[in-house]
């Protein structure tokens, strides 16, 4: 695939915030572990974190130091920082836990029983809660996470991936197996007509645009999925890279950026092209990046990767290489 990271972005030039292009600017070592899903930044701390294996690989960002592991958890997905109270909310997938984790002790404050195969989380802004995606039971539960607890569980349907909450409390859910977006009213507390996504396999990533009330999705054949959430339908699908795992929004600099892991690169998109979301550069990155998180301060994008062995008989995916866990750093570059 051809690589224009280093290429100015045009339809950039009216928005002040957007920088010319991106690349990868640094490489972090971290700690050795099992595979790794979701990336979190707590902007305020100044501080990443991944879910890794049994553990959390925390990174301070000002200036970069060394990564460290904290807390234990049981193959984790999703690890969503509190606004108070140094604690992050880390589901662990293997047995049906969601994890408060303190950030300065790495202690484990609660553990609280959810539905099973919890993946992706995300923090609801309207009431401080948690809301967990159960993928094998097909709920979602809600945590209080002042009292620790489970308040509301609800059905859905099993597949349950990355989640986003957009107008009136609306939840938008990517459902990996039937290849649409499940919508919740949580407000009601029920769930509403899905939103059916021809031309898109197995959606993962998910982000909402609150400007212009839409949403991308990450699709397992090489495509974006771009809905307009208020009417409820595809608009269009978006040629992107391989194997993409997220979707990162950059609101203020009014880009989407979706890491695809089996090309090793990072798709870029406009969120306000003349003709609608617009694929407008390729950044070249590495195998397995597929994952990510946005420091909405500096612009950077954090991907978490590895180096891979062979692919062994019977399984899907090449072993990391021990010792070879890393986070990629990709900055704007400056106009000049």
């Amino acid at each position: 695939m051809l690589d224009r990271s280093l290429f100015a972005l045009a339809l950039l030039g009216s928005t002040p915030f957007a920088p010319s292009a991106y690349q990868v600017a640094d490489t972090l070592p971290g700690p050795d572990g099992a595979g790794w899903d979701y990336a979190s930044i707590d902007a305020s701390a100044r501080r990443l974190y991944v879910a890794h294996g049994d553990a959390v690989t925390a990174v301070s960002l000002d200036p970069a130091t060394p990564a460290t592991s904290i807390g234990a958890i049981s193959h984790g997905h999703a690890v969503v920082p509190l606004p108070h109270g140094h604690l992050l909310l880390v589901t662990s997938g293997r047995d049906a836990t969601a994890r408060l984790i303190d950030t300065v002790t790495g202690a484990e404050r609660a553990r609280i029983a959810v539905g099973k195969d919890p993946d992706a989380a995300i923090l609801d802004p309207s009431t401080g809660h948690v809301l967990v995606m159960n993928a094998e039971a097909g709920t979602i539960s809600e945590i209080d996470t002042a009292k620790a607890a489970v308040i509301r569980t609800i059905q859905v349907k099993p597949a349950l991936e990355f989640a986003a909450i957009g107008r009136r409390r609306m939840l938008f859910v990517n459902n990996e197996d039937a290849n649409e977006i499940d919508t919740v009213d949580l407000v009601a507390g029920k769930t509403r007509a899905p939103i059916a996504l021809p031309g898109c396999e197995a959606p993962t990533g998910l982000a909402y645009d609150a400007k212009t009330d839409g949403l991308i999705a990450a699709c397992a054949n090489g495509k974006a999925a771009i809905v307009d959430a208020s009417a409820r339908r595809l608009v269009s699908l978006v040629a992107i890279g391989g194997g993409p795992d997220a979707v990162i929004l950059d609101a203020a600099r009014r880009l989407a950026f979706i890491p695809c892991g089996r090309d090793g690169v990072l798709e870029v998109l406009s969120l306000d092209a003349p003709r609608g979301v617009t694929r407008i550069a390729t950044v070249k990155t590495e195998v397995g990046a597929r994952t990510g998180a946005l420091d909405p301060v500096t612009g950077a994008i954090y991907l978490p990767t590895a180096r891979f062995g062979p692919l062994l008989p019977g399984t899907k995916r090449p072993p990391a290489m021990p010792g070879s866990f890393h986070i990629l750093v990709v900055r704007p570059v400056a106009r000049g």
